[in-house]
């Protein structure tokens, strides 16, 4: 029976281009999701957008002295272009500029605030005299209270990684007049969270699929108790508080982005020309996913259920498989500081299937990972040419050359090769089970297992020495390990999908490999192979110092 499938994807900063440790927190694990079940046969929906407000935005338009408008077009545009080239297949990624994200974010505004579940309290602000206007936390600095750190933001100290509140910054200062900011009282609306704090609770501890990273953080925070927070902000740039008098302030980026996950499903639907659609991914029959990194666990275990549970009528999320983070070469990746690789800088010189298996091999699911690109390196010519991408190449070469290209009828088959093809079925049902239960990694091992044992299957019989003293025995051979490969084609499609494809036309399959479901299936002996190519590129050593001597350095934009 089909599933209903709601994958909602972190929604990016529209202030920077992607780089792999977000491809590694969010986007390639939720692509590697929805590809599979899509294989499934089931109904998928996956969304996200660029998030264009918050103060990133107007800091990154600031510094460049262009409108925070400009900033959200240039970016928004290259998250296209690099979820096309890499293959990211959303069903729609938006903005949250739309009048559709307005209208949805007003209508649960208005609902919550008619049910007291929003509510005025006045509190203390931050406010430069000399640029006349209260300041988001980004907008001051000062020295960090914990760690001397001088150049400490209002909402955070990037050295020792503390959390803070302006106020406990030593000599504040504002970025805009570099003055001494003052402490003004300002009205605010507030959620009520505490509220569901208890609910949220009860919740939680039912979930005991979620890894345990992130159903134990929750636990312990909603132990501690939800506290109300504020859902407005004293800025210019975000979506309007729809309520007269508050002209001036602008609802509160962390409270306007989740519900995009809602309005993306809302536009999507208007687009099929189906407007009430997204009732089917939003309704109790449906498995809602949220695939973030660990920075955004409290947004969507906490924060966006509390919310779903006060407008009422929505699912909660069934799953948030939060990755932890993604170093590079052992240092923590920072944008400020370009220490980082720029996924459209590294499509460049690879190819999408290259960066997307080493990525996924290395997925922080538990623990931090690392990027390195020695290990990119050894993991491209080790594992995906010698082990898989050569084993494609001699057995359809091989083909082509004894069999004119045609799978060779096997005749009967022995135990040897039968208990290949049974190793081709417990692949699919161990890596059915590790992405269903969204453990990546572990699908992608028992992939590369399986042509592991095809190998060595091919070593035992050596189709290539009995192809001249018995032939029927080297087309038996050949005609199971195109079964097999066949088999890897579909496992290795949710993670692979460029390299799949061709392989699929390969094997001489002129329909979709998509039409085949996530099963096995059979090449038929006596079909005709397409045309031949190496499915991946082996790569020289000296790629290592070449990339490692350009990070810090490369130009993005």
């Amino acid at each position: 029976m089909s599933e209903t499938i709601f994958i909602g994807v972190a929604w990016p900063y529209a202030n920077g281009p992607v780089h792999v440790g977000q491809l590694a927190g969010c986007y390639l694990p939720a692509d590697i999701f929805a590809r599979f079940h899509r294989l499934k046969g089931n109904a998928v929906l996956m969304v996200s957008g660029s998030d264009q407000h918050g103060t990133p935005i107007t800091v990154k338009a600031e510094t460049e002295g262009v409108s925070p408008a400009e900033i959200v077009a240039r970016y928004h545009a290259m998250f296209l272009e690099t979820w096309a080239r890499l293959g990211i297949s959303f069903d729609l990624f938006t903005t949250t500029g739309t009048d559709n994200h307005r209208e949805v974010v007003h209508r649960i505004f208005l609902k919550l605030l008619a049910q007291d579940d929003l509510y005025l309290r006045t509190q203390d602000g931050i406010y430069d005299p000399i640029a006349r206007r209260f300041l988001p936390d980004r907008y001051v600095e000062g020295t960090c209270p914990y760690c001397g750190y001088s150049r400490a933001r209002g909402d955070q100290c990037e050295n020792c990684g503390r959390q803070l509140e302006p106020t406990q910054l030593i000599d504040m200062r504002s970025t805009l007049s570099q003055g001494k900011p003052e402490i003004r009282p300002t009205e605010h609306f507030f959620l009520r969270l505490s509220k569901y704090n208890q609910p949220l609770l009860d919740w939680v501890r039912r979930q005991d699929h979620w890894r345990p990273n992130v159903r134990n953080f929750t636990i312990r925070y909603l132990e501690e108790g939800l506290i109300d927070r504020a859902i407005t902000r004293d800025i210019e740039w975000g979506v309007p508080v729809p309520v007269e008098g508050f002209e001036q302030k602008r609802i509160y980026v962390w409270f306007e982005a989740v519900i995009g996950y809602l309005s993306a499903s809302i536009e999507w639907a208007q687009r099929q020309g189906e407007p009430d659609l997204w009732q089917r991914w939003w309704s109790p029959q449906a498995k809602s996913y949220y695939f973030i990194g660990k920075d955004n666990i409290p947004f969507h275990t906490m924060i966006w259920p509390a919310m779903l549970l006060a407008y009422g009528g929505l699912v909660l999320p069934y799953d948030v498989p939060a990755n932890e983070f993604m170093n590079l070469e052992r240092r923590k990746i920072s944008t400020s500081q370009n220490w980082a690789v720029w996924v459209l800088d590294v499509l460049e010189r690879y190819d999408p299937d290259q960066l997307r298996y080493y990525v996924a091999a290395v997925l922080p699911e538990t623990n931090d990972g690392d990027f390195s690109w020695r290990d990119f390196w050894r993991r491209n010519n080790d594992e995906l040419v010698a082990t898989y991408g050569n084993l494609v190449n001699r057995v359809l070469s091989f083909t082509a050359r004894n069999f004119d290209a045609r799978v060779p009828d096997p005749g009967q088959l022995g135990e040897a090769d039968l208990g290949l093809l049974r190793r081709v079925d417990d692949a699919f049902a161990a890596v059915d089970a590790a992405i269903s239960a969204v453990r990546l990694r572990d699908g992608l091992r028992e992939a590369m297992a399986l042509a592991q044992e095809t190998n060595r299957y091919l070593d035992e019989q050596a189709p290539w020495n009995t192809i001249k003293t018995d032939r029927e025995h080297a087309g038996r051979a050949i005609f199971t390990a195109i079964q097999a490969i066949n088999g890897l084609k579909v496992l290795l499609a949710p993670y692979l999908p460029f390299s799949s494809a061709r392989l699929h036309e390969m094997l001489g399959f002129a329909d979709p490999l998509e039409a085949g479901g996530f099963r096995p299936g059979r090449v038929p002996a006596g079909q005709t192979l397409g045309t031949l190519a190496p499915l991946f590129k082996k790569l020289d050593e000296s790629i290592v110092e070449e990339e490692q001597a350009k990070l810090g350095t490369a130009d993005v934009g």
